[in-house]
């Protein structure tokens, strides 16, 4: 289990409520779960997946530890064009996939 992240931007109220149901609302549209387990992860981003899809309105960015990852991060996004992690030169850079 690991810590889990989501910040959402433009979405309609049914989001926050959802997202409020099962993790932390640290900051306005911040949410996180200290412990959530990738089953868990799976299903809340399935049910986002499905809103985005049936309503495409703003965007929602899902961040967890994810050792397979570059950088041990995986990212997961909806709406704004995807981003990845990618290493250049030792660094780490979040590439926007066009």
């Amino acid at each position: 289990m690991a810590l889990v992240v989501i910040v959402t931007r433009d979405v309609t109220y049914r989001y926050r409520g959802f997202l409020a149901s099962v993790m932390l609302e640290v900051a306005p549209t911040v949410y996180i779960s200290p412990r959530m387990s990738p089953a868990v992860r799976e299903r809340v981003w399935g049910t986002l997946s499905a809103w985005h899809s049936a309503e495409p309105q703003g965007s929602v960015v899902v961040v967890w530890r994810d050792l397979n990852e570059t950088g041990g991060v995986g990212i997961a996004t909806l709406g704004e064009p995807p981003r990845e992690l990618v290493e250049v030169d030792g660094l780490w850079l979040v590439k926007r996939m066009v």
